[in-house]
């Protein structure tokens, strides 16, 4: 796709991709403020020189309503136009804004920087059962795998015998002798 023939729905799909963006309650119908700047930053509509990200909260903040947190697709479009001018100097209104959209459209958000699990050495120590000992050592079995409660308390014997009874479950046997 060449940059700058982008259709209106394209840039809306990634709208409603960016807008749901880290956040489990959005619809894809508002996009908030940080979901806008990274839409702008993943896009790379900021550019740190023409535009930067203090030019795309205030762009933000002069299209939405006033006590709103959030802006509608209609805004977002009228933010673009804003910004537009700014990032492609030297070009028509049109132009620029159509090439705006040509970096928009088909994007998704980028998870690039986002922290992994840790695989360290001293993890892989740090949390290999083989290697407990003393009272750690009880709450696994064989495998690694915790053994639960059983693991954690010592449960009482209820089998009605005194602890150190060396004949428990000789009861029956003594009785049917006599």
């Amino acid at each position: 796709m060449a940059e700058g023939s982008a259709s209106l729905a394209e840039v809306e799909t990634s709208f409603q991709k960016f807008a749901v963006h880290g956040d489990t309650k959005a619809t894809g119908k508002e996009m908030n403020c940080k979901n806008f700047a990274k839409l702008c930053k993943d896009c790379r509509v900021i550019d740190g020189k023409n535009v930067t990200t203090t030019d795309v909260d205030i762009v933000f903040s002069k299209v939405k309503a006033k006590s709103a947190r959030v802006i509608t697709f209609e805004q977002f479009n009228q933010a673009l136009t804003e910004l537009a001018p700014k990032r492609f100097k030297g070009k028509s209104k049109e132009e620029a804004l159509q090439q705006l959209y040509g970096l928009i459209a088909g994007k998704e958000p980028a998870n690039v920087g986002v922290t992994k699990v840790a695989k360290a050495a001293a993890v892989d120590r740090l949390t290999d059962t083989s290697k407990y000992t003393g009272a750690h050592k009880e709450r696994f079995d064989d495998s690694g795998k915790g053994k639960g409660k059983a693991g954690r308390e010592d449960i009482p014997d209820s089998s009605g015998y005194v602890g150190s009874y060396k004949g428990s479950g000789t009861y029956d046997s003594k009785v049917n002798e006599a």
